[in-house]
């Protein structure tokens, strides 16, 4: 449940998707649907005069689409998060998302109950990926390498946790391949996530990626 009170726009070129993401709301007591636009356009001159918390857009609008709506809204409106709402699955597609400042990305068919999770992760200043988005970054990033010249902040034993992470293994696999102990993975996957400034293995990966410390 939505804990505190949340303004949400919301922005698809499909009337019935939206009236579907509508129906969705009417139930929870703390959310209020601000705005209903058919394209960016008519949302971006909606936020020039009103006060949003999150917007949740689709990525393939006409005129502006999704990409380009993120980057105004980041540039313009820093406060306002940002949920996308996509057909697309593709870790190459979501990773440039993340880069570009989403705050979510949740796939069209997931259920309502992951939208309300996602709502309240970004009304408390999180991030949210669904389990299946995850799944696609993981993908993608398991075919990428490290750079032989890395961050100097983060230790040879940390870019080992970090190598590990990306190819999706678990806490207790990594501490095993490594032959140290699951308190010592949690220790340094702690500190990478403070380096990178991540909340999770997600934006941990995706910003690795940025930063070049993973490439294709």
């Amino acid at each position: 449940m939505i804990s505190k009170p949340v303004k949400i726009a919301v922005v698809d070129d499909h009337k019935m998707f939206l009236d579907g993401l509508v129906h969705i709301f009417k139930s929870e007591k703390n959310v209020e649907i601000t705005n209903v636009s058919y394209s960016a356009k008519n949302l971006l001159d909606f936020l020039g005069k009103n006060t949003v918390d999150i917007v949740i857009s689709d990525l393939d609008m006409p005129e502006i689409s999704g990409l380009e709506l993120i980057r105004v809204i980041k540039k313009k409106y820093k406060k306002i998060k940002i949920l996308i709402m996509s057909m697309h699955n593709q870790g190459s597609l979501i990773s440039q998302m993340v880069k570009e400042g989403v705050d979510g990305y949740v796939i069209k068919d997931a259920g309502k109950e992951e939208l309300l999770n996602a709502i309240t992760a970004l009304s408390e200043n999180e991030l949210w990926f669904g389990n299946q988005v995850k799944s696609s970054v993981n993908d993608y990033v398991k075919g990428f390498n490290f750079k032989k010249k890395i961050n100097t902040e983060i230790s040879e034993r940390e870019k080992e946790v970090l190598e590990l992470i990306a190819k999706e293994y678990t806490q207790q696999e990594i501490a095993e391949k490594l032959y140290i102990s699951i308190n010592t993975v949690m220790f340094h996957r702690k500190n990478l996530l403070a380096k990178f400034g991540a909340r999770n293995s997600v934006g941990l990966i995706t910003k690795a990626i940025s930063a070049e410390i993973i490439k294709p």
